[in-house]
Order: C-alpha cells, then structure tokens, then sequence
C-alpha cells in the first residue's frame, strides 16, 4: 500500500514567494518585513530598525530608530568584536472589538549586528535611549587614536 500526499498548489506557490522574498531582500540588503501568523487576526511583522554609523577621531556611534520602545525592550552586547542589538516591540493595544482598517507600524523582534573595528575599546560601550533613538557610543582605544606631533624647523 502507497501513501499519497494530496498536492496543494497553493501551498507551493507561497513557499516560492517566501523564497522570492528572501532573495530580493538579501540582494538588496533589506530585511524581510512582514510575516503573517496563521490564526491571528493581526499580522506580526519581523523588522530590522533603520540604523546610522558614525565615525571619529575619539569613537563610533551607532544609532538606531526604535520609537516605542523603553529601556525594557532593548538588550545591547558586545561579544566577539561585533555588537548586538536586540529588542522587541509589541501590539499591546489589540482591541477585538475595532475593525483596524491598516496596520502599518512594525512589530515583533528584531536583531541588528555590526563588526566592530580593532580600534574600539568595547569595554568602555555606552548606550542611550532618548526620543525613539537608540545611540550606543563606542570610545576607540587610546593608541588607536591619531595623535598629531608638532615638529620644529630648524634652520642651519
């Protein structure tokens, strides 16, 4: 006796648009942004926040966009020379009685990664919170640090 498995074209077709979706954003560098949950009547989004990197002389800046978010939501580590990012924004305010007509903010996880430089005392890291913004200051080690020598002309 031979077990058949019923096709469902269906399910193959969004397998193939997932995997679409994975490939256009890993060509483009853009994370994935929308996945549905089976059985919720709201959608979960995964989403990466947008982020800035800064560099100076004295250290490097990365700042990322996290309105919404409180101290709580966030966990910032530096293990190995890279710098993690993790946070979690959630839909608190799902209300069964209103008909939501959009729903467009992201929500879920998400989690950032950066190598980090050998000039950077990741001891030394600092992060803050302010506005929706997320700034974690990594100071460069002092001899890494450009250092300028003034030189005397002597004449003969």
């Amino acid at each position: 006796m031979a077990l058949l498995r019923k096709w469902d074209p269906f399910v193959d077709m969004d397998v193939f648009r997932r995997d679409m979706d994975r490939l256009i954003d890993s060509f483009f560098g853009v994370p994935a942004r929308r996945r549905s949950d089976e059985g919720s009547e709201v959608a979960r989004f995964d989403w990466a926040p947008d982020v800035d990197i800064y560099e100076d002389k004295d250290r490097v800046e990365v700042s990322l966009d996290v309105p919404g978010l409180d101290e709580k939501d966030v966990e910032v580590k530096v293990e190995d020379d890279t710098l993690y990012i993790k946070g979690e924004r959630k839909f608190e305010h799902e209300d069964k009685k209103k008909d939501y007509h959009r729903i467009e903010r992201c929500y879920g996880s998400f989690m950032r990664a950066f190598s980090l430089p050998s000039s950077v005392d990741a001891s030394k890291t600092e992060a803050k919170l302010a506005k929706g913004v997320l700034t974690v200051t990594l100071p460069k080690r002092e001899e890494a640090k450009p250092k300028a020598i003034d030189i005397k002309v002597a004449s003969k």
